[in-house]
């Protein structure tokens, strides 16, 4: 498995990671022996970069009761901000944010977060900064090594020019490039970890319908850009085309992909090492519709 340094923190990623959003959406505490399957699975295959959020359901207490015992195989990375898992409270403030991250150590079993990002907060919160602040303390503390903003278009452009947080996590994929545009650049410049979510665009990309009503919006982006003919160069598999893609860019350093299948997962794992890279000439085609369909709000980053 590919490794990077993750910008200016020092630690080692494996550039394919593993988001944990549908573990803890679709699973009960009662399969615990699939989401142990996936997990246990990602490890072993040499997946190091494992990113939760304290809203996603009961994602961060499967990992607790899971993998613990391997904390020191794994970067771990959660998201606090929203109220979620009965908490009493409001969204964005420093008490929510700081009670997070203690219940997120809690649920987890261990003694460190390796990052804790801010959850997709608009510019105003992070302007009033209470929610930063409390990051920080959060830092000093030793609660968690680092953190991050991961979040989209204005507010992750906020994020990157304040020089306030080690990493960015943004949405990137064949029909939301502008992270490359926009984001990348300057992000790397700041020394971030750059972390992309939706690297396989919600299996949108030469669906036969949208997957989900999320992914409709990337589902008719992508029917224009393939509206435009043949790609030249294109693999056939159009997850493996995506994957290929979104692996192109250099500038990233981790690209998390969910699943709560296990089979799914280990077909995932085998493209990453075995198929990569996938021809420039598609890689820049690809580039190329984008920037020239990419028109106004409607093919802004989906957040």
């Amino acid at each position: 498995m590919e490794t990077r340094i993750f910008g200016n923190t020092g630690l080692t990623v494996s550039r394919l990671g593993i988001g944990l959003a549908e573990i803890g959406f679709e699973l009960t505490l009662e399969e615990i022996n699939t989401a142990s399957n996936v997990l246990n699975t990602a490890l072993d295959a040499g997946i190091t970069f494992l990113d939760t959020a304290a809203c996603y359901d009961i994602s961060e207490e499967l990992i607790g009761r899971t993998i613990a015992h391997r904390r020191d195989e794994y970067v771990l990375a959660t998201k606090a901000g929203h109220v979620t898992g009965g908490y009493v409270g409001e969204n964005w403030t420093a008490q929510t944010v700081r009670d997070s991250i203690d219940r997120s150590l809690v649920r987890m079993k261990t003694d460190h977060l390796d990052l804790v990002q801010l959850h997709s907060c608009d510019v105003d919160v992070l302007e009033r900064g209470e929610v930063i602040e409390v990051l920080q303390q959060a830092k000093q503390a030793g609660k968690t090594r680092f953190i991050g903003y991961s979040g989209d278009n204005e507010a992750a452009l906020w994020a990157v020019r304040s020089g306030l947080f080690d990493t960015l996590q943004t949405s990137f994929n064949l029909v939301d490039q502008n992270a490359r545009l926009y984001l990348f650049d300057p992000a790397k410049a700041q020394g971030m970890g750059i972390i992309c979510k939706r690297p396989i665009a919600n299996g949108a990309w030469g669906a036969a319908k949208a997957p989900s009503d999320y992914a409709a919006e990337y589902f008719a982006r992508a029917q224009k850009m393939l509206a435009l003919g043949p790609i030249p160069g294109a693999p056939a598999d159009r997850i493996l085309l995506a994957l290929g893609f979104a692996f192109a860019h250099e500038e990233v350093d981790v690209f998390i992909v969910g699943t709560r299948n296990p089979k799914h997962l280990k077909a995932n794992i085998d493209m990453v090492n075995t198929q990569l890279p996938i021809s420039p000439e598609a890689v820049a085609e690809i580039r190329r519709r984008f920037e020239q369909l990419a028109d106004g709000p409607d093919w802004a980053q989906r957040e």
